[in-house]
């Protein structure tokens, strides 16, 4: 399944750091990340609950970019 979330973030290095944390994070297939649109793609492993997950993608991009945000809920 893949799915499309809005972001938050500061600056493209940033948002190239959030895309590395996110494509390692469990339950992630791939994850892309566009600066200039603010969203984040994620295509997520089959069997995975998605919101377990992506409470793991954002505290995995929190440690790289402490202020950055994904909105999920």
């Amino acid at each position: 399944m893949k799915k499309t979330y809005k972001i938050e973030v500061d600056c493209a290095n940033c948002a190239n750091e959030m895309e590395e944390a996110a494509n390692k994070t469990e339950g992630v297939k791939s994850a892309a990340v566009n600066f200039m649109t603010l969203k984040m793609m994620v295509e997520f492993e089959d069997n995975t609950d998605e919101k377990e997950v992506m409470k793991r993608v954002l505290a995995n991009c929190k440690k790289v970019e402490d202020d950055c945000e994904i909105y999920f809920n």
